[in-house]
């Protein structure tokens, strides 16, 4: 039985990675902003920690743990690159200083395809292939890249560390892409954003979580994992439009029919950014460039590195996640 913390554990990710560490019988601690009724119950014990602020307790609070997985990050929303920096950046830095400090032997960060997406189709790259680029169309993506790099970095003899990139991760209960998809088609407002062909690899939410597990088992220090970020996804690539199309075909929704070019939607995606940066208006905008970009691109990748050097493999099949997401947004329609 392994201690174990959790930075935003009560996040969708981040609460299957808890579950699955209390079910094996690890003992769970889980930081976040508010105590989350859910994952107690479970039996992990939550403690409040704003990893954007400074706190002198964070070390100790990790004294006796064996494991950090960092999971904490201020999502894809629409703010302002000092408030990603906040979480993403200097809560990175945080975790880092306070594990050091505490002497935890492992840390497994979570980032994102984003820190390396520079606009062009990535299939069947390795992460060799994708260094991060010179200029990022997000805030959320160049923060991803800066913590991910401050993770890395720290990698040592004392303290090894390791990166995973979930690509696009779905399942029951998401609470982001798949209610935006639904909701945004039921106003007739999606549209296939370029020819509608382009392939992604979409990560099943449990096997983002298992895929945690397995780096952390196999990560010490001078692991073949220690050091390196690896990208992961279900084991076989999707045609984006047509899973999307197949998706809303099994919840009875309407048919998707509209289609838009690429330099269409981001010339709107520039539009809306301008009015929402220096109005500003309220939320986030429905359209912005990186968005536009990532719906007409195909970005899948080789998995040979995380196979090979941690043994990953994915516990269910995509069509297997794809039903069981099906099961639940039928049982409860957003």
């Amino acid at each position: 039985m392994s201690r174990v913390v959790v930075t935003g554990g009560g996040g969708y990710v981040g609460r299957h990675i808890v579950r699955q560490l209390l079910q094996r019988g690890d003992e769970v601690v889980v930081w976040g902003r508010r105590t989350y009724p859910r994952v107690e119950a479970w039996g992990a014990r939550c403690e409040v920690v704003d990893l954007s602020q400074d706190n002198s307790q964070l070390a100790a609070m990790l004294e006796g743990v064996d494991v950090v997985f960092h999971v904490a990050a201020l999502p894809p929303y629409w703010a302002p690159l000092e408030v990603f920096q906040a979480t993403n950046v200097e809560g990175t830095r945080r975790v880092i200083a306070a594990c050091q400090a505490a002497g935890v032997s492992r840390l497994v960060y979570t980032s994102s395809p984003s820190a390396t997406f520079d606009g062009s189709d990535a299939e069947g790259k390795t992460e060799a292939e994708c260094p991060y680029p010179s200029q990022f169309d997000t805030p959320y993506a160049q923060t991803k890249a800066e913590g991910e790099r401050l993770v890395l970095a720290a990698n040592s003899d004392a303290l090894a560390t390791t990166s995973l990139r979930p690509h696009l991760v779905y399942g029951p209960e998401e609470p982001h892409m798949l209610p935006r998809v639904i909701g945004r088609n039921r106003r007739r407002r999606l549209a296939v954003i370029g020819e509608g062909t382009n392939r992604v690899g979409l990560t099943y939410v449990e096997n983002a979580a298992a895929a945690h597990l397995q780096a952390a088992d196999a990560l010490s220090p001078g692991s073949r994992n220690a050091g390196r970020a690896y990208f992961v996804h279900d084991d076989e690539p999707v045609s984006l439009w047509a899973w999307i199309k197949g998706l809303l075909h099994q919840l009875d929704e309407p048919a998707l029919k509209r289609t838009v070019s690429l330099s269409t939607a981001r010339r709107i995606g520039r539009v809306m950014e301008w009015f929402w940066t220096w109005l500003p208006l309220p939320g986030e905008p429905p359209m912005t460039r990186f968005v536009a970009t990532q719906l007409a691109t195909s970005h899948w990748y080789d998995l040979s590195a995380a196979r090979e050097d941690f043994g990953w493999h994915a516990p269910y099949s995509g069509e297997e996640g794809l039903a069981a997401t099906v099961r639940w947004f039928r049982e409860h329609p957003v």
